[in-house]
């Protein structure tokens, strides 16, 4: 029933059918505010009701009624007022609203998804299981007893017998004869001293001192000779010459490039590292003269050649290198530098579950895509510049806070960790990063990377800490002095794994050093041994007196010569002017 028909059944209504008595004006004018407020409502209503569809009613039969309800009669009754309730809206169910994904692109097109950071940490994935023991592989094992067999399984016979021979070629051509000799034995006690120089500190101390009876060394002197000592830094060389030209032309590195390469296949062949390598430069300070030194001025020797070392983080085990000698020639088209170098470096490691840590100099997201390719995960600074990053990496945000996105399987981190700088770090370890607890709330990647990022400083460091370095005007000798370093310290790390010594460095030196010269001593030893029985049988012998001059008593051509000869028949004394003298003749003249 609509409001219109309410108001003509009120209006119809007459007035004796009302029980309610006699209407006065009052109560006419309430009824007709009523019915008129009863028509605005209904008015309402309809126009509502127009406007959006009713739901339909099921009308209720008798049979359906419901009992509690009187059921209508003939008689009217008195009549009941009309409610007029107003028509409800159906009530629409939404579906529920998708979360939509943010998503952001770097400059060449890269597309990177934002993802929320969680408490927890992400499951670490296959590629990061380690399937092969790190350690000194098992011919090390078995054959490394002491300090200088771990030495001779890194620097080994053949690349001293290498020096030997160029050195005594070089000794030979610049003196222009072939007396200058130098054993294998000899060369060892001399790589002794330098070591014993390296871990005494005296790396700048003048070579005269180290020999003088105040300043120097006992071990020096009984060792071997300072004019010796320089003899053989002199003629020291690690190629032949009569090749080298020939050499220069394809390795820039060719000068000392043979004993390099063995020094690193040898490390490569002796240990096995860990869960975690790290890529970095080393900066080896000199000055002299060389067509690949470089300057860099946020080391503390600005001046020095650049190599590029992987190291087990660790035991700072050395375990690849190359140099860098400026362009590369045969690195592919669009391939960067830092790619180049750590897929080289990495290549005897690959495979096996590792993870490679390197900074913003080498980290991209083409390099981790091609390293998880291998089964080997990379986590890295990366540079705001790289093209693939989202411009969300050069924004400000809160400080200690993080945003982590998504790009294929590598995650980049975005942390806020000083009010002006943040930092971004590319992992292809973490599928998720967490929050670690704290009052700077770090994320689990840059958590990671600062415990995996200082392989090659804390090795370098160490390098430096007991160098064999001396002045040198010589690149190659410079190199050589960084090869017994990094010898050194593979060294001791072989000794201590393979012998469960906890021996420090500073003392396996001093005993590599006493091990090194000991055949050089023995061989010593026996020529002075030689040399004093020489004299002691010498000294055996009585002194043959000489005869005593007396003068010539034959007197035929002299004036009273003295002489000490005598007459073999009348064994008197004579000169050589009153002795026969026989004339030569032939045999055909004697017949």
């Amino acid at each position: 029933m609509t409001g219109t028909m309410a108001l003509e059944m009120l209006q119809n209504l007459q007035s004796d059918d009302s029980d309610a008595g006699e209407q006065s004006d009052v109560e006419s004018d309430s009824d007709v505010s009523w019915v008129h407020e009863i028509i605005s409502s209904s008015s309402e209503s309809d126009s509502e009701s127009e406007s959006t569809p009713r739901k339909k009613r099921r009308l209720l039969s008798s049979d359906t009624a419901d009992p509690d309800v009187p059921l209508m009669s003939d008689d009217p009754g008195p009549p009941r007022p009309v409610v007029v309730l107003p028509a409800l809206e159906p009530t629409v169910l939404s579906p529920p609203l998708e979360t939509e994904t943010a998503v952001e692109k770097g400059k060449d097109g890269t597309v990177w998804t934002v993802l929320q950071s969680t408490e927890r940490p992400g499951r670490r994935q296959s590629q990061n299981v380690l399937t092969e023991a790190a350690g000194p592989t098992a011919h090390a094992k078995r054959n490394i007893e002491d300090a200088l067999t771990a030495f001779l399984w890194v620097f080994d016979d053949g690349m001293l017998k290498h020096i030997r021979d160029c050195t005594v070629a070089e000794a030979h051509r610049h003196r222009g004869d072939s007396s200058w000799k130098l054993t294998v034995a000899e060369l060892k006690a001399f790589i002794a001293l330098l070591y014993i120089r390296g871990a005494q500190g005296a790396k700048n101390m003048e070579l005269d001192s180290m020999w003088s009876e105040k300043w120097g060394f006992p071990f020096f002197k009984e060792t071997m000779a300072r004019n010796r000592f320089r003899e053989i830094m002199r003629f020291l060389r690690f190629d032949e010459k009569e090749t080298r030209r020939v050499r220069l032309q394809d390795d820039k590195f060719a000068l000392v490039s043979a004993t390099w390469n063995k020094f690193v296949q040898n490390s490569i062949a002796c240990y096995k590292p860990g869960a975690d390598i790290t890529i970095d430069e080393q900066l080896f300070p000199t000055k002299a003269r060389c067509k690949f030194i470089q300057y860099m001025g946020n080391k503390p020797d600005k001046f020095g050649i650049k190599l590029w070392l992987a190291a087990d983080v660790q035991t700072k085990y050395m375990l690849n290198g190359a140099p860098y000698l400026g362009k590369e020639e045969t690195r592919s088209r669009g391939q960067l530098v830092g790619e180049s170098v750590v897929l080289r470096l990495a290549e005897p490691f690959l495979g096996k579950g590792r993870n490679i840590t390197t900074d913003n100099f080498f980290t991209s997201l083409k390099l981790a895509i091609a390293l998880q390719a291998k089964k080997t995960s990379l986590v890295g600074t990366v540079g705001k510049t790289k093209r693939e990053l989202p411009p969300s990496t050069k924004e400000q945000a809160e400080l200690f806070s993080t945003k982590v996105l998504k790009c294929a399987d590598a995650t980049l981190t975005i942390y806020q960790g000083k009010p002006r700088k943040n930092v971004c770090i590319l992992s292809s370890v973490h599928t998720s990063v967490g929050i670690t607890d704290g009052p700077k709330a770090k994320p689990e990647s840059v958590t990671y990377y600062n415990n995996t990022k200082y392989g090659v400083d804390v090795l370098d460091q160490m390098a430096r800490r007991y160098s064999v370095k001396g002045g040198t005007r010589r690149w190659p000798v410079a190199v050589f002095y960084n090869i017994l370093d990094l010898a050194g310290i593979n060294a001791h790390i072989l000794f201590k794994e393979c012998t469960s010594s906890k021996l420090p460095r500073r003392k396996f030196m001093q005993q590599l050093a006493e091990e090194l010269r000991a055949q050089f001593m023995e061989e010593k030893g026996a020529v002075l041994q030689f040399q004093a029985q020489g004299s002691s049988q010498q000294q055996k012998q009585p002194p043959q007196q000489t005869p005593k001059r007396r003068q010539c008593q034959v007197r035929k051509s002299c004036i009273k010569n003295k002489t000490h000869d005598t007459c073999c028949k009348c064994r008197k004394p004579v000169c050589g002017n009153c002795a026969r003298r026989r004339e030569v003749t032939c045999l055909d003249c004697e017949a």
